[in-house]
Order: C-alpha cells, then structure tokens, then sequence
C-alpha cells in the first residue's frame, strides 16, 4: 500500500514536470477568463518577488557583484512567468479552473438596483447596531461606576 502511494506521488511529479517542459495549451476554449485570471495574479505575485529580491540584492547584499542584483531577479522572473503560465494548463489543476468557471456561470448575479438595494440595508443596520452597541457600553459604563463603584 506505502508502495502504491509512493509510485502516485512521483508520477504526479514527472507529470508536472513533462508539463512545465510542454508549450501545448489544454483544453484552449474552456475556461480562459478564469484561467487568464490566476494566471494574471501568480504573474504579479512573481512580479513582486522579484522586484523585491532586485531591492534586497541591491540595497542589503553589499558584498556581491553589482550584476548579480539584476541577473538573479530576472531569471525568476521569467522561471516564475513560464511556470505560472504553464501551471494553469497543468490538467488537474485546469480542469478545476474549467469547474470553477461553469460554477461561476450558474451563479445568479444581482442587478444594480438591487445590489445598491442590500448595500444599503447592510450600512444602515451596520450603523444601528453600532449606536446600540455603543448605548449598551455606555449605560454599563455608567452603572459600573455609579451604581457599584467600579474604577
């Protein structure tokens, strides 16, 4: 049984890699905002790290080659942009966007007028409560210190 989920696992990872190696895309007409979407943010998230390490190398590392402040970020840089793309054709994760999507699609989304509508019975009651949470806060205050003498 430790045999069989061993074998699982490291077929799961020679499929990722054979994926990252792949320039095919999956599934092409399915799931594409979604896709495109995630995509999108682990772009940024690689973009961030990056810019970041570019700072941390430039600024903190005094004690390396000016280059290297450039070259190392921009090689993750463009590691973390093909493996962010090539990870939302990876099939098991893909076909989650392609469900996550068709969900999406199901989803019966509110008109303007009724968003604006529960938007502001939310603020209105939100406000309420707020005054009579602060009323009770206030009257215990009060009794606390007058009544039962409590600094």
């Amino acid at each position: 049984m430790a045999k069989e989920n061993q074998e699982g696992s490291s077929g799961w990872w020679a499929l990722l890699l054979a994926e990252l190696l792949r320039t095919a895309v999956y599934k092409r007409s399915q799931g594409r905002l979604v896709r495109q979407f995630t995509c999108l943010a682990m772009w940024v998230v690689v973009a961030l790290a990056a810019w970041r390490m570019h700072e941390y190398l430039r600024v903190l590392a005094t004690g390396l080659p000016g280059w290297l402040a450039y070259v190392v970020p921009l090689v993750v840089l463009v590691a973390g942009l093909w493996v962010g793309y090539r990870l939302v054709q990876f099939p098991p994760f893909a076909d989650f966007l392609i469900a996550v999507e068709a969900e999406l699609n199901k989803v019966a989304w509110p008109s303007r007028a009724e968003l604006v509508r529960a938007s502001v019975v939310v603020i209105v009651l939100m406000f309420g409560l707020t005054l009579v949470l602060f009323a009770y806060d206030t009257i215990l205050v009060w009794f606390l210190r007058t009544v039962l003498q409590v600094t």
